[in-house]
């Protein structure tokens, strides 16, 4: 059995991307960043290259165990700071939720970003958050609304 990391090492060496990978622990989650000079490539366009190699280490850690913790691939930072931009974004929609008492709708999120928003307000006492499906694609989009009390 392959520990992640050398999963993600093995995949890019046979992509030909001269990079390192380093763990790092985060709230009980294991995200994995690559160092590489060449991170805008790997990263892809809206970050599509990126979302699926962290798919397919993922599937080869699932094949290898179906009880192993999903890990997120990074590289670079870029989904760190993506994530401080969408839990901003949502803490900004959820705040005019509350200032208005209407729905406010947010773009079209790949499932790993509805995620991260889902679990931003979870905990919101005001706010609920349900994804809608959007035709023609596999994204969906994330309705806020008050909370029905």
């Amino acid at each position: 059995m392959s520990a992640p990391k050398e999963i993600v090492e093995k995949i890019l060496g046979s992509l030909g991307f001269p990079a390192s990978v380093e763990e790092k622990h985060f709230d009980g989650e294991l995200t994995l960043d690559v160092k590489t000079d060449d991170s805008g490539r790997l990263i892809g366009r809206q970050g599509q290259t990126l979302a699926d190699l962290q798919y397919i280490t993922n599937r080869i850690l699932f094949q290898q165990d179906t009880s192993a913790p999903k890990v997120t691939v990074d590289v670079g930072g870029y989904r760190s700071q993506a994530r401080e931009a969408l839990v901003k974004k949502a803490k900004d929609a959820a705040d005019k939720v509350r200032r208005w008492g209407d729905a406010v709708e947010l773009e079209p999120l790949g499932s790993f970003d509805r995620r991260i928003v889902h679990q931003t307000l979870k905990d919101d006492p005001d706010v609920e958050s349900h994804s809608v499906e959007v035709e023609g694609t596999d994204k969906k989009v994330l309705i806020l609304r008050p909370k029905r009390r």
